[in-house]
């Protein structure tokens, strides 16, 4: 009986934790934001584990920088010069993966360690005569997004789900096969840029929550982690979604109770759960091994 009550209340105090935020309109904008960056970027996130290709993603997350200082400059959303950057980039690794004979991580390399140069370069200019809150472009701030972040963030999270659910068979194999993919006719160029630009809509999606430094560890850590687990890459998606969604939401309330950056609080979150999946592995390794 004394446990029962407990029980009871543990729950009501765990309860109030949880809804006492809520009641506020900042931090139900974010649990929004929290879901829709969880979703996709554990989804396109599953591509590029799968094609080894998450150099990619640091790259285009990385190469919204000039976007971002344009935008400020100027006086234009953020989230619009950030995705013409990332667009951008992602043209050019096409364009040059296409017209030289360049392995396709050295164009990626460049591209990534130019554009992010040049958005440093511009941001330290325009810092000189305006201020600006370097960190949340860096290591993002889910609890100050606004009503247009919010609609935005919406808007490219609808998009990206909509075009890998008409897409999902070609990618599907082209992720695992591009070779086959390409002997049978499928676009295979046209299929790699547009995982380029689901890559760049993310990393813009996902800016205002995780920041352009950690937007990859929410990309890779998620599916990486499912990954472990299941093996068909429908499953992987859905399992790195929930995981993802999941760090997102729990990062979010961390930043809130203990004023941190919203970023690294979600990154670590998503790096506990992928320790505790690595442990959970190879400990039915090694029951399976001896049983």
């Amino acid at each position: 009986m004394n446990f029962n009550l407990y029980l009871q209340k543990t729950l009501l105090i765990l309860n109030s934790y949880l809804s006492e935020p809520l009641q506020y309109a900042f931090m139900q904008r974010s649990l929004i934001v929290a879901i829709a960056v969880g979703l996709i970027c554990s989804i396109v996130g599953s591509y590029l584990m799968v094609q080894r290709l998450a150099l990619l993603g640091d790259a285009i997350s990385h190469s919204v920088m000039p976007g971002l200082a344009f935008a400020f400059a100027y006086k234009i959303p953020i989230i619009l010069g950030a995705l013409v950057a990332a667009i951008l980039s992602t043209l050019i690794i096409t364009w040059l993966n296409k017209e030289y004979p360049l392995k396709e991580d050295t164009i990626i390399g460049i591209v990534f360690a130019s554009f992010f140069a040049l958005g440093i370069i511009l941001i330290s200019i325009i810092q000189k005569e305006n201020k600006i809150d370097l960190n949340h472009f860096l290591f993002g701030n889910i609890l100050g997004v606004t009503l247009e972040d919010v609609i935005a963030t919406s808007l490219i999270c609808a998009g990206v789900l909509i075009i890998i659910t008409f897409l999902y068979k070609e990618l599907l194999f082209y992720t695992f096969d591009p070779l086959g993919a390409e002997a049978l006719g499928l676009p295979v160029k046209e299929l790699n840029f547009c995982l380029m630009a689901l890559v760049a809509l993310t990393t813009v999606a996902s800016m205002k929550a995780v920041g352009v430094v950690l937007v990859l560890a929410l990309l890779i850590i998620p599916s990486a982690s499912a990954y472990l687990l299941v093996s068909r890459l429908d499953h992987v998606m859905t399992l790195a979604s929930t995981l993802g969604i999941t760090s997102s939401i729990m990062g979010m309330y961390i930043s809130y109770f203990f004023n941190i950056p919203s970023g690294p609080a979600i990154v670590v979150i998503a790096s506990i759960f992928f320790c505790f999946i690595l442990i959970f592995f190879k400990i039915s390794q090694f029951t399976s091994a001896n049983f």
